[in-house]
């Protein structure tokens, strides 16, 4: 199988905000300027109007029956227009990030000559065919060194595959028919043995396809609550606009009854409006948007949608697995407990000679356990007299034949059987410390020599470090953490207990899943899970925020509003956490964007009506040079505030582990008193540089 293009990206790479990002973002950020463009977004459609007109006055001004020094309009209306820009800016630098990832995610794409087989057999007839012709249903073979040509599912063969083009890791996984790790990606490359595929999904609508697509920027749909939002930025916007719209015949009334001054000009209560209305959150509100998605792509989570980015913040509950997830996933030796007559240490070197052969997880662990607690090493045990039993699911044993003895680990009742068949008995001391074991949520494993029983490995599912600081962080921000685990439920209370979880369920099937998700959600809560095999689609369609792994099946992929490249189930919290992150940065830069208006009234008020009212120099804390000074200072600060949050906007506002109420309270603290005092300064400043300049 020839594959035509050779090198893959990863989509983690395209990260950051580069100079190749700027320039093409800046051609955007005029491209942007377009009527369509600019309409849909209210209040920044407002500015391009009023940029609109404002060129118009100065036109006008040029030909000499201007309302204003022409000189004066011109530099009003230039920072109208980059207002605009600026706030088109931080939208392209965002849809340009996601378009890099884009880009990296084409070069992972591969053009493949398949080996098309007509049934699943790998002794079938071979077909080669392009990967482009290949349907849903087509069976395909697919050996070392062959690109997996469409997305599917094994039907038979167990191979190793690299999938870094996709998923950024360099390590190889292994992908088998059946069970939950049964899912191919097109474009990943088999590195060993071979895999009959049958084929999921038709050219164009390929995993990687839709992850393109959904990371594209320009395709991103607004959210409901930014929706929400849009419409009450418009609402202010209104406000505004007609509350401007009254100042003008009120300042010629107020000049005619006062007998001097001038009415204030159509430049003045543009420059007001423009500076009143929330063009800062109006200009970076979808650049936020766009960069929460880029966060997740960035912890190498695919989302469906920004609707699932946004319902992550807002989750209350989150159903976690067990496996994997809160413990390591794989059942360790803890102790050894020996029978009556026999030492610690008799035990544990019978036990590490029955798993030297054992490559499992839990038989490294044994291994691993004699030589702490008793200073045994691996030994290499080779000879015409030694035979090794390897473990089977048959026989649910393992061990080993070493001069004259037979010894012998595994469960209770096949070492029971075992050691009836050979004329002993299992000594009821050990039989009730095997049952001690097991109510207290372990696994007992027992150890045989030839017809005697020597004592009981205690095997223990060990819970992540650090994972009950990271459900004390969630409890604090208010979220409910509940594992899922098939379990019997002392043992699921036990892992419970010490993981630090708040509930759990014991037992578990794909129907008290989906019973346990609608019954949180009939209470108004939003749930969280992750799943990877088919049974856990049902749960993951009806959950708010359905993470799946990439690593499982096609039908929990096609289930899941987000696809995690990793396979990692504790990425599930990260997702919550971005989510949340996504939803602080627009709360806070909203607050930021309505307090700093405040110095922006106390700039241009005195500047228009102070000529006609002098009592209003009062207001004029800041000490603006003249009327010109004030008006064109606060324009300006209203453009440039914009592109000094863009990088808040895109790197985000940092979650913390408290509670909605004292977040909310900190961060209208923090971004309000900001909000109210950083104008204020930057106003100063930049009617400072005017005059020095000699533009006031």
């Amino acid at each position: 199988m020839h594959d035509t293009v050779s090198n893959a990206a990863t989509p983690r790479r395209a990260g950051g905000v580069t100079g190749e990002l700027i320039g093409p973002a800046i051609l955007a950020a005029f491209r942007k300027l377009s009527p369509r463009q600019q309409f849909r977004n209210p209040v920044m459609f407002v500015v391009f109007v009023c940029s609109i007109l404002t060129t118009g006055l100065w036109i006008q001004a040029l030909g000499g029956h201007g309302e204003a020094p022409a000189g004066f309009i011109l530099w009003v209306g230039i920072w109208l227009w980059f207002t605009l820009v600026f706030a088109n800016f931080a939208e392209a630098i965002a849809e340009g990030r996601g378009k890099a990832q884009a880009q990296a995610l084409r070069g992972a794409r591969r053009e493949v000559i398949a080996k098309q087989i007509a049934a699943p057999d790998r002794s079938a007839a071979v077909t080669f065919t392009s990967g482009a012709d290949l349907r849903v249903g087509n069976y395909v073979l697919v050996e070392a060194g062959d690109i997996v040509p469409g997305d599917g599912d094994v039907v038979e063969g167990a191979a190793s595959v690299d999938e870094s083009a996709v998923t950024g890791e360099s390590a190889p996984v292994i992908r088998e028919s059946g069970g939950d790790r049964s899912s191919v990606t097109g474009g990943t490359r088999v590195l060993s043995d071979w895999l009959v595929v049958r084929i999921a999904s038709n050219p164009g609508e390929s995993f990687l396809d839709r992850m393109i697509a959904m990371v594209e920027g320009a395709s991103r749909r607004k959210t409901p609550n930014e929706i929400a939002l849009t419409i009450l930025l418009a609402k202010f916007t209104l406000i505004f606009l007609l509350a401007c719209a009254t100042l003008l015949p009120y300042s010629m009334y107020a000049v005619d009854a006062a007998g001097h001054g001038d009415p204030v000009t159509i430049t003045v209560l543009v420059a007001l409006l423009v500076c009143l209305i929330p063009t800062t959150i109006g200009g970076l509100l979808s650049a936020i948007g766009i960069a929460g998605m880029d966060r997740m792509i960035q912890a190498n989570v695919i989302a469906m949608s920004g609707r699932a980015v946004e319902a992550a913040g807002d989750v209350d509950v989150l159903l976690l697995d067990k496996t994997g997830t809160i413990t390591l996933g794989n059942r360790q030796a803890v102790a050894f407990h020996p029978a009556p007559g026999i030492s610690a240490g008799m035990l544990a070197d019978a036990a590490q000679l029955a798993s030297l052969a054992d490559e499992t997880p839990t038989g490294r662990s044994i291994v691993v356990l004699a030589k702490d607690r008793f200073g045994l090493r691996e030994r290499e045990v080779a000879g015409a007299d030694v035979a090794f039993v390897p473990f089977s699911a048959q026989t649910r044993m393992s061990g080993v034949d070493l001069h004259g003895r037979r010894i012998r680990k595994g469960a209770v009742d096949a070492v029971r059987k075992y050691l009836a068949q050979h004329g002993g008995e299992l000594p009821p001391d050990v039989a009730r410390t095997a049952d001690d074991i097991g109510r207290k949520g372990g696994t007992p494993l027992v150890v045989s020599d030839g017809a005697r029983a020597l004592g009981v490995i205690e095997l223990k599912d060990i819970v992540k470090g650090g994972i009950r600081e990271r459900f004390a962080e969630l409890r604090r921000m208010g979220i409910r953490t509940i594992m899922i685990t098939g379990d019997n439920p002392l043992t699921a209370a036990s892992i419970a207990a010490e993981a630090g979880v708040d509930d759990f369920l014991a037992e578990a099937t794909p129907e008290a899943k989906l019973k346990l998700i609608r019954d949180i959600q009939s209470e108004g809560r939003l749930v969280a899970m992750c799943g990877d095999g088919t049974n856990d689609a049902p749960a993951l369609a009806q959950a708010d925020v359905a993470v799946a792994m990439n690593s499982g099946t096609q039908a929990a992929k096609e289930a899941g509003n987000m696809v995690d490249l990793d396979s990692n189930p504790t990425k599930l919290i990260e997702v919550v956490e971005i989510g949340k992150q996504l939803l602080i940065t627009r709360g806070a830069l909203t607050t930021f964007s309505i307090a700093n208006d405040v110095a922006k009234y106390f700039a241009i008020i005195p500047a228009a009506f102070a000529p006609t009212y002098p009592a209003l120099n009062a207001l004029n804390v800041m000490h603006l040079a003249t009327p010109q000074s004030a008006i064109l200072s606060a324009v300006i600060f209203n453009a440039l505030i914009i592109v000094a949050l863009i990088p808040l906007a895109l790197k985000g506002v940092r979650s913390r582990a408290v509670g909605a109420g004292a977040l909310l309270r900190r961060n209208l603290l923090l971004y309000g008193v900001t909000g109210l005092i950083v104008p204020f300064v930057g106003i100063k400043l930049i009617d400072l540089a005017l005059v020095l300049f000699g533009l006031a």
